[in-house]
Formats: C-alpha cells, sequence, structure tokens
C-alpha cells in the first residue's frame, strides 16, 4: 500500500487536563507517512510539559499568543506538507487505525476533496453520549447540519487541493468554523463516506458546542445563509426565538412568586462568580 502523507494539526490553549490523550491518540496510529504540528495559544498550564514530553514524535510546534482556534488551524495548516490534512482539538482523540483507513479510502477515488467517517461524543468516563447520523455529504445536506446531516469534525481529513482551493479558516468564524470549510469544499468536490469509527469527542462544560449551545446555533445559521442556505438558517433563527419566546414567558410568570425574588438575587451573585469561558477556543 502507498501511504499518501496526512498532516495533522492539533491547536491548544490551556488544555493541559486532555492534551496528552490527545496526542497519544495520534502518535498510536504509528501511520508511517505522518506530520504532527502541535500550535499552542501560549498555555499558562502544564500543556508545555506535555508537548515537550512527546517533541520527539512532532514535526511542529510553538507556543505563542494567537487570535484563536480558526488562527491556529491556519498557522498550523500553512506549514503543511501532506496530501491529505485535518485538525484534531485537544480534547479529541482519534480511534486506532482512523488514519489508515481514511488513507485507504481516498486511494480508492483520489478525486475526492474530503473522507469522513463516524465519531462519538463521550462522556468523562468513555459512554457515549451523542452520535450524528452518518448520510451522504452534499452542500444541500450541509444545509440541515442542525437537523440530523452532521457529522464530527476530527473524522474528517481533506485533501491538499481541496484547501488551497477552498481555505485558509474564516478567522472571524470561532464556533461553525468547520461548517464553513465544509460547504465551501462541498461546492466544488466530493466527500467520501466511511462506516468506521474514526474518532472520539469529549464533552465537557468547557467545550464550545456545549458551553454555547444556542450562539454555536446563531453562528452556524449565519454560515448556512452566507452560502445559500437561507430557508435552513431562518428556520434555526425561527426555532431558537420559539425557545426564548417560551423561556421569556417562563421567567415572567415565575417573578411573580415572592420566593423566586429571593432565588433570583442568589443567582445574579452565582452568574457574577461564574468564570466566563471565551467562545474563541474549545
Amino acid at each position: 500500500m502507498r501511504y499518501p502523507k496526512i498532516t495533522i494539526v492539533t491547536p491548544s490553549f490551556n488544555q493541559g487536563a486532555f492534551l496528552e490523550k490527545t496526542i497519544q491518540s495520534v502518535v498510536a496510529q504509528n501511520y508511517p507517512n505522518l506530520e504532527y504540528l502541535i500550535i499552542d495559544g501560549g498555555s499558562a498550564d502544564d500543556s508545555l510539559d506535555t508537548i515537550r514530553k512527546y517533541e520527539p514524535h512532532l514535526s511542529y510546534w510553538v507556543s505563542e499568543p494567537d487570535k484563536g482556534q480558526s488562527h491556529a488551524i491556519n498557522k498550523g495548516l500553512a506549514r503543511a506538507s501532506g496530501e491529505l490534512l485535518g485538525w484534531l482539538n485537544s480534547d479529541d482523540y482519534l480511534l486506532p487505525g482512523a488514519l489508515e483507513k481514511v488513507a485507504r479510502a481516498y486511494l480508492e477515488d483520489p478525486t475526492v476533496g474530503a473522507v469522513y467517517g463516524q465519531g462519538h461524543i463521550v462522556d468523562d468516563d468513555g459512554a457515549v453520549i451523542y452520535t450524528p447520523l452518518l448520510r451522504p455529504v452534499t452542500l444541500e445536506s450541509l444545509y440541515d447540519w442542525c437537523y440530523g446531516n452532521d457529522f464530527m469534525q476530527p473524522s474528517c481529513l481533506f485533501t491538499k487541493e481541496a484547501w488551497e482551493e477552498c481555505g485558509p479558516l474564516d478567522e472571524s468564524i470561532h464556533i461553525s468554523l468547520d461548517v464553513d470549510l465544509w460547504l465551501k469544499i462541498a461546492k466544488k468536490y466530493k466527500f467520501r463516506r466511511l462506516n468506521d469509527v474514526l474518532s472520539h469527542s469529549l464533552g465537557h462544560a468547557g467545550a464550545k458546542t456545549i458551553a454555547f449551545r444556542n450562539l454555536m446555533k446563531v453562528d452556524l445559521a449565519l454560515v448556512i445563509s452566507q452560502h445559500g442556505g437561507e430557508k435552513s438558517a431562518r428556520r434555526i433563527l425561527e426555532s431558537q426565538a420559539k425557545k426564548l419566546t417560551e423561556l421569556e414567558a417562563f421567567w415572567r410568570h415565575l417573578g411573580t412568586n415572592p420566593l423566586f425574588k429571593v432565588v433570583r438575587r442568589y443567582i445574579s451573585w452565582r452568574l457574577k462568580k461564574k468564570q466566563v469561558i471565551s467562545p474563541h477556543w474549545k
């Protein structure tokens, strides 16, 4: 078998609690033609100790302030020399043999722009908490990303040709940056589907898709609309508006209860104490 060169970029910022497992999942692939880069945003935790530990397995790494996840990925992929490219966030993990499975599928049809497989969101114990329906990808199917036509980003690699044609990532997008790229690729290339499970994503409280779930849907609607999916974007926004209206009615009703006034003051105090998580990073 010819092993096409694969470039994986891991963007990271203060993700020391998860980073080692992410790196190990790439190293353990034992893929014979791998280029692995880590772009750290100047972490202040133990991330650098972990990166240095695995430095012999890395083609390149850097730790310096950047403009967020999209910028970090672009920095890494600007150095990529692989035939197949992808990024693996620092709380995502490849499953054994994932890269070789993607490589084999690509070699069967090198005209494709991307190869994608199944993935799961898992909890801290490894239990599956979400699995997308793995359907064929077209431009029209991507418009319905919110309604069962999604796939896990770490389970997708794209070709160098598709990246040069459709990249880089739009650095003004901080949540739906992957969907924006998929839409661009789908306008010009085919996606090849694999039924194999290729990756796991950790569903923890700091993950952007969990911490900013509602903002993610608004961000997604804007991205889809920019690519011609106005009807689907309206559907997403109308659904969010309906939820907001129902919530406002609930709070108005709840506000008539004298006991709630005391509870509301406590909630307000707790929210002020709560650490703010930036949507720029997963």
